[in-house]
């Protein structure tokens, strides 16, 4: 599966006003790959995740899926964002299987094969809980296994750890890579944390500030897991290069 965004442009109206939010973005994203994309709060990093999904339309640009323009991605992708948007009246069991269950496939199995995977994530035995009952990274994981359930090879993910501790982010990174690395799935997540994404991508994208635009791709070739101290000249050229963005924003980079 190979996925090309070429020239892709995005303009939002803001009381009256035109606001360009993506200004000439393109970049491919290999099969398997783990691509992430970093950038200052409010590049547009997001409105990129969106308009793959096909939650918003493009204003310009094109997708292409193998060689063939796509209007979005929808068909391949399944979206996981930083709020779990659990269902609380639904068991963690439910929420698992909603995507089979949306598209009609044979719940039984799929209560089987949700059971498995949330054995697999440590949630043995919290089947018939709430999410009322569960802590912030149990419920991530609920919902890191309901996006899996909908078995799409392509995963949008949007700050999904975002909201987490530092223990418990890390946990979930470690799980992640676990899930790419057997589901064998290609990966697109959106970050802030410099640190995470050394730890998890195999390429990253930096953004400058809004409009967007590619400001620098890195490769990261270390083999997981990785030692950070080993990334420290690169961690410093991305956290130079975002510092220089959001110097941008405020005219001299002081506050």
């Amino acid at each position: 599966m190979q996925i090309e965004v070429k020239n892709l442009r995005k303009s939002y109206r803001v009381n009256g006003a035109e606001l360009n939010v993506l200004d000439d973005i393109s970049f491919a994203v290999n099969s398997k790959e783990f691509l992430t994309i970093i950038g200052p709060s409010g590049c547009g990093k997001s409105t990129i995740l969106n308009i793959l999904a096909g939650f918003v339309p493009k204003d310009g640009g094109e997708i292409r899926l193998n060689g063939k323009k796509v209007g979005n991605l929808q068909k391949i992708a399944a979206y996981m964002v930083q709020k779990d948007l659990l269902m609380p009246w639904r068991t963690v069991i439910g929420n698992t299987i909603l995507g089979p269950e949306i598209e009609g496939q044979d719940i039984k199995k799929a209560k089987e094969e949700a059971i498995s995977l949330l054995d697999s994530f440590g949630l043995g035995g919290f089947y018939n809980s709430y999410p009322s009952e569960l802590s912030g990274g149990m419920r991530q994981r609920v919902a890191l296994a309901r996006t899996l359930m909908f078995k799409r090879p392509l995963l949008l993910l949007d700050e999904p750890f975002g909201a987490l501790d530092a223990m418990t982010r890390f946990v979930m990174q470690n799980l992640l890579l676990r899930v790419w690395k057997k589901y064998e799935k290609t990966v697109v997540l959106v970050t802030h944390d410099i640190d995470e994404a050394l730890i998890l991508s195999d390429r990253i994208i930096v953004l400058s500030s809004r409009p967007a635009r590619i400001k620098s791709t890195y490769t990261i070739e270390q083999p997981r897991p990785r030692d950070l101290s080993a990334l420290a000249a690169i961690k410093k050229k991305i956290f130079d290069e975002l510092k220089e963005e959001i110097g941008s924003v405020f005219g001299n980079g002081s506050i």
